[in-house]
C-alpha cells in the first residue's frame, strides 16, 4: 500500500466511524449531555455563570425552593418589665452619654443585606449557592480530568512509540521504567505524589498525568510494533522517509484511534481521583470548590439533616460520569476496525 493510498484510506477511517457514531441514538444523546456539560464548563471558567459562588446570597443552609423556607425558630423573646424606667444617672457615671453615642453610631452603621430563605437547590452552611457550587466545581474537576488525560495521554503516546518503533536499548530502559510504575498500586502511587506536590490544580493534574500514562504506553507499543513492519511504513523508508516521519507522519495517524479512545477513557477515571484526592484535603486549593470539596461538606451537613449538597453534587456526578462512559463506549465501537469492516 503506498503513502498517499494509506493517508486517503486514514481519511476514510474517520468518516467511517463518523457514519457508525451517527448510527448509535445512546452514544448521540450522551455526546450531547457532554457537550452542555463542557459548554457550562467553559461559561464558568469566563465568569459567565457561577461568578457568584463564594457570596452567602441565602440564609445559612437555605433549603431547595420546592421545599419552601424552613420554619422558623421560637427565639425565646423576654417579655420587658412593667413600670416607669429607672433613672440610672445616679449609679452609672457614663448614662448621660448613652443618647450622645447612639447617635454617633448611626452614622457608621452599615446596611444589612437581605438573604435569601431558599434557594433554587439549597445552600450551605455559610448560605452560599449550591448550584453555583456545583457549577463552578464541575469546571474545576472536569478541566482537571480532562487536561490530565490529555497530558497522560501525550506521555504514554510519545514513550510508547520510541520503545515499539525503536525497540533495542531504548526499549528495555521504557519497559523498566514502565514496569516501576506498574508494580506499586495506583492508589498508593497517587497518594505518594500527593504529599509530595502541593495543593492545587496544576498538582492534581500532574499527579494524576504521571500515574496514568502506563495503560496507554502498553497499548501503543504494541501497536507501533505491530506497524513498523507492514509494507505502507517499508514503503516510506524506502522512498528515504525519516525515522520520525515515519513515526508520526505515517504509523501514528493509523493508531491515533487507540489514544484517542484511551484518552476518553481516561477522563472519567481522573474526575474520580480528584474527587477522592479534593475529598481527603490532597486535591484543589481551600479557595477553589470541586465535586471533591463539596462532598467533605454535605458529609457534616447530612448529620443535621440538610441532604440537598450532597444530593445537587452526586447528581451532577453522576449525569456527567454516565453520559461520558456511555459516549466513549459508542465512539470505541465507531473506531473499531472490526466494526468498521462490517459495514
Amino acid at each position: 500500500m503506498s503513502t498517499a493510498t494509506q493517508s486517503n484510506s486514514s481519511g476514510g477511517v474517520w468518516a467511517a466511524s463518523w457514519r457508525r457514531l451517527k448510527t448509535d441514538r445512546v452514544g448521540v444523546v450522551s455526546m450531547g449531555i457532554v457537550g452542555a456539560f463542557l459548554l457550562l464548563v467553559l461559561l464558568a471558567a469566563t465568569n459567565l455563570v457561577a461568578s457568584n459562588w463564594q457570596q452567602e446570597v441565602g440564609v445559612p443552609n437555605a433549603p431547595p425552593t420546592l421545599t419552601g423556607p424552613q420554619p422558623q425558630e421560637d427565639t425565646g423573646t423576654i417579655a420587658a418589665p412593667k413600670g416607669p424606667n429607672v433613672d440610672l444617672s445616679d449609679i452609672d457615671p457614663l448614662a448621660p452619654r448613652y443618647a450622645e453615642w447612639a447617635e454617633r453610631a448611626k452614622a457608621f452603621k452599615t446596611e444589612e443585606v437581605t438573604k435569601a430563605e431558599t434557594l433554587p437547590l439549597g445552600g450551605d452552611r455559610l448560605g452560599r449557592d449550591v448550584l453555583a457550587k456545583v457549577i463552578k466545581g464541575a469546571e474545576v474537576s472536569i478541566f482537571v480530568g480532562l487536561a490530565a488525560a490529555v497530558v497522560a495521554t501525550l506521555i504514554g503516546t510519545v514513550l510508547g512509540a520510541l520503545s515499539g518503533f525503536f525497540g533495542g536499548k531504548l526499549g528495555d530502559l521504557l519497559e523498566w521504567v514502565y514496569n516501576v510504575f506498574t508494580a506499586i498500586p495506583s492508589i498508593l502511587l497517587i497518594f505518594a505524589f500527593a504529599a509530595i506536590f502541593p495543593r492545587g490544580m496544576g498538582a492534581v493534574v500532574a499527579i494524576l498525568a504521571l500515574t496514568g500514562w502506563t495503560g496507554i504506553y502498553r497499548l501503543i507499543r504494541a501497536e507501533f510494533m505491530k506497524h513498523r513492519v507492514r509494507e505502507y511504513v517499508r514503503s516510506a523508508e524506502a522512498i528515504g522517509a525519516s525515522q520520525a516521519s515515519r513515526m508520526f507522519k505515517h504509523i501514528l495517524p493509523n493508531v491515533s484511534h487507540v489514544a484517542l479512545v484511551q484518552l476518553s477513557l481516561h477522563v472519567v477515571g481522573f474526575i474520580k481521583s480528584e474527587v477522592i484526592l479534593s475529598y481527603l484535603g490532597l486535591g484543589v486549593g481551600v479557595d477553589q470548590v470541586s465535586w471533591g470539596t463539596m462532598l467533605a461538606e454535605a458529609q457534616n451537613e447530612l448529620i443535621l439533616g440538610y441532604w440537598w449538597q450532597l444530593t445537587v453534587v452526586a447528581a451532577f456526578m453522576a449525569v456527567f460520569v454516565t453520559a461520558f462512559a456511555l459516549f466513549t463506549d459508542a465512539l470505541r465501537d465507531a473506531l473499531d476496525p472490526k466494526l468498521r469492516g462490517l459495514e
